[in-house]
């Protein structure tokens, strides 16, 4: 099946000062640049879910789309509006502010379908189960349409309704992902070796 990149950027920055993260300078470049670069070796096509500077992402030639459900209601709205605009049969989602994000992300999460009977992958690094990092299979979107209709939004609480599997990743860090200022500042220089 061909696989779609959902880079998720359609949340409010509230740790932040509600600014749009994605844009936020890293080591130079917007933070959804960094991104875009790691994971567009991995797909066969992105779209980035965006509820502000619309303009500003179509920039770099994806779809671009918003939440269908008002109020900047979290990652399963922005994967919601995904699935409602792509039409390839798996669709892999990661946040915007995840500049290390693993480059065999999608080989990981994809290996499991090739045995059928999964709905979802989702990564994990040690007991630590990194659900905006997931795949799933566009048949689910009436499950997630009416999940959503219910007023719930905590991924795992859906995802446990359905045939997920956890994929394992050794290193962690390549989930982190930049939710303050000072974590902006703190991983905008690497730190030095010894």
């Amino acid at each position: 099946m061909t696989i779609t990149g959902l880079i998720l950027a359609g949340g409010r920055g509230s740790r932040m000062g509600e600014v749009d993260k994605g844009l936020q300078l890293f080591r130079g470049r917007p933070m959804v640049e960094h991104v875009i670069e790691r994971l567009l070796g991995q797909v066969d096509t992105i779209a980035i879910n965006a509820n502000r500077n619309v303009d500003t992402y179509k920039g770099y030639g994806f779809s671009v789309f918003g939440d269908a459900i008002d109020g900047f209601a979290g990652p399963l709205a922005g994967l919601h509006a995904g699935l409602q605009h792509i039409t390839t049969g798996l669709v892999v989602t990661t946040p915007c502010d995840s500049p290390f994000l693993p480059l065999d992300l999608v080989a990981q999460l994809a290996a499991p379908f090739a045995n059928g009977d999964v709905d979802v992958t989702m990564a994990k690094t040690g007991d630590q189960v990194q659900p905006v990092f997931c795949m799933v299979d566009a048949r689910v979107e009436p499950s997630l349409r009416a999940f959503l209709a219910s007023g719930q939004r905590k991924i795992d609480k859906w995802t446990a309704t359905l045939r997920t599997v956890e994929v394992s990743f050794a290193d962690e860090a390549a989930f982190a992902n930049i939710n303050t200022l000072h974590e902006l500042a703190a991983f905008e220089s690497p730190p030095t070796r010894v």
